[in-house]
C-alpha cells in the first residue's frame, strides 16, 4: 500500500460544490432568523374580518329600550338604530363592539354584542337595536382581544 501517498494526495471536494453548499447554508439561515424577526407568522391571523353591516334608524314616539337595557326616551331627537349584519365573515359576538352614545347613559362606553343576546356567532342577518341621539356618531368596532382592532361601519348620525 501507498501510505506516503495518502497523505500527499490534494484530492477533495470540488471548490465549487464548497461555495454551492455555504450559499445555501447562508440563504437557509437568514430565512429562518428573518421569520423570527419579523414575525410573519403572527400577522396572518391578526386580520380584521371582512363584514358589511347595514344601519337603520328609527325615531321613537315612546319610551323604547335597546338590546342593552338602555332607553331611548320620546323626546325629539331619539330614536333607535337597528344595526344589522348584511354580508361578509362571521365574526365572534364577544369580538364585536358598539361604540357611540347610548341614549340612556350619554358615554361613549364599548358594549359588547354578546351582551346583546346575540348568541356567540354574529353572521348575516343577526341584528341588534341600539338607544341613540339622532346626532350620536355609532361605530361598530372589530377587536380581537390581542391589541388589534378595526372599525366595520359607522354610522354619522341621522343629521348628517
Amino acid at each position: 500500500m501507498k501510505l506516503k501517498q495518502l497523505f500527499t494526495d490534494d484530492d477533495a471536494v470540488s471548490p465549487v460544490i464548497g461555495v454551492i453548499l455555504m450559499v445555501a447554508i447562508t440563504v437557509i439561515l437568514a430565512a429562518v432568523i428573518a421569520t423570527f424577526v419579523l414575525g410573519l407568522g403572527e400577522s396572518v391571523s391578526s386580520t380584521a374580518p371582512q363584514a358589511q353591516f347595514q344601519e337603520d334608524y328609527s325615531p321613537t314616539d315612546t319610551n323604547e329600550t335597546d338590546d342593552f337595557g338602555e332607553t331611548a326616551t320620546n323626546a325629539s331627537d331619539t330614536g333607535i338604530l337597528t344595526v344589522s349584519h348584511s354580508g361578509g365573515d362571521s365574526i365572534s359576538a364577544n369580538n364585536l363592539y358598539m361604540v357611540g352614545s347610548s341614549e340612556g347613559n350619554h358615554t361613549d362606553e364599548r358594549k359588547a354584542w354578546s351582551d346583546a343576546g346575540v348568541g356567540d356567532k354574529v353572521s348575516a342577518g343577526t341584528s341588534i337595536d341600539y338607544a341613540v341621539s339622532d346626532s350620536d356618531t355609532v361605530r361598530v368596532i372589530w377587536n380581537n382581544g390581542e391589541g388589534n382592532s378595526a372599525e366595520l361601519s359607522k354610522w354619522p348620525g341621522a343629521n348628517n
